[in-house]
């Protein structure tokens, strides 16, 4: 069995996509022949102080070199390369997507990040990504070999069909309230809208980004949609599942996702999507499931959304298809056995 040491800083028991992937890996690993363990790092990644740099690497130097380290990318892409090539160790890096794409950094400090990863994925034996989409970026972009990259979708565990109701058409977004999931674009393409009968609940948390979170209040109250829009904050999956049951409409104004967890989740409760399709969101979602918008167009968000709310039957058509798309998708031993090959491999 083939020893493997899995470094994820921060939180694990966090409520976002890529905690739950790194969740779900760890889990299945060892029925596959990986013994794996997790190794925490700081969570200030992936913006960590010289001494977080320091402490990282003496954790890292103290695993069993025979082990071979798997790195989440939210640490090891702010993380030297010189650092990396220095290990004795075999790595592997999982990346979900770009540190450096991230919305809401400053110029400067997204180009040191994505140069920065460009040369720590230069240092790596080979490199698990989430989605096509990210694995042909690396190659355009970060000079990676495509044979050197292996694709591991995230797993979709199946779910009970959605039943809605209709009245009012309930709408739900999910994810963690942040720059990137830009649900300030979404409230100002609802904002006009107030003729049609919508609620919109958005569930993710509350406390990763609190700058973001201050913005997307203040945005519900200067459009007057406080009694229309409620922030749940970070659910349970019971929570959740119940907020799918009674969803008619999935919504998600992202800039850029590496997968979108989300949207496959919404497919699995047979929703109807409108969705922007920054990064592999427009690869993710099956044409007849979802009206896809390109990310920070608030007219085409607003027409998209009034066109789906408005239409009962069109609603009925694109949940058929996203119901069927469903049975497609891939469940998360798939996506563990398709990372533990490569591990054996390596």
């Amino acid at each position: 069995m083939i020893a493997v040491a899995f470094c994820i800083p921060g939180n694990i028991g966090l409520p976002t996509g890529g905690y739950r992937y790194d969740r779900e890996i760890l889990a299945r690993l060892p029925a596959l022949g990986v013994a794996c363990a997790h190794v925490a790092l700081d969570g200030s990644f992936p913006f960590p102080s010289p001494v977080v740099l320091a402490d990282s690497e003496s954790v890292l130097r103290s695993i069993d070199q025979n082990r071979l380290l798997l790195i989440d990318g939210l640490a090891l892409g702010a993380m030297p390369a010189a650092m990396i090539a220095a290990l004795p160790h075999r790595v592997v890096a999982l990346v979900h997507h770009p540190l450096g794409l991230e919305a809401g950094l400053a110029p400067e400090q997204a180009q040191q990040l994505l140069a920065n990863e460009k040369a720590v994925l230069g240092c790596v034996r080979h490199v698990i990504v989430t989605s096509a989409t990210t694995r042909d970026l690396l190659i355009s972009d970060f000079a990676v070999a495509e044979r050197s990259i292996t694709v591991a979708e995230p797993g979709t565990d199946r779910a009970a069909r959605s039943a809605g109701g209709g009245d009012p058409v309930r709408i739900l977004a999910v994810g963690a309230v942040s720059p990137r999931k830009a649900y300030d674009l979404l409230v100002e393409a609802l904002a006009p809208l107030t003729d049609l009968d919508w609620r919109l609940t958005i569930a993710g948390s509350l406390t990763l980004a609190p700058e973001a979170v201050s913005q997307l209040q203040a945005a519900i109250v200067r459009a007057g949609l406080a009694e229309r829009i409620t922030l749940a904050g970070a659910l349970s999956e019971p929570e959740l599942d119940a907020l799918y049951a009674k969803a008619d409409l999935f919504a998600m104004s992202s800039l850029f996702e590496g997968y979108g967890m989300a949207l496959t989740e919404a497919l699995a409760h047979g929703l109807p999507i409108v969705s922007s399709t920054g990064g592999a969101a427009a690869a993710t979602l099956p044409e007849a499931a979802a009206l896809k918008i390109p990310p920070g167009d608030v007219p085409a968000l607003r027409t998209a959304l009034a066109r789906v709310i408005a239409d009962k039957a069109l609603r009925r058509r694109m949940a058929d298809a996203s119901w069927a798309a469903a049975a497609l998708l891939p469940a998360w031993d798939d996506t563990a056995r398709e990372i533990a090959d490569v591990l054996k491999s390596i």
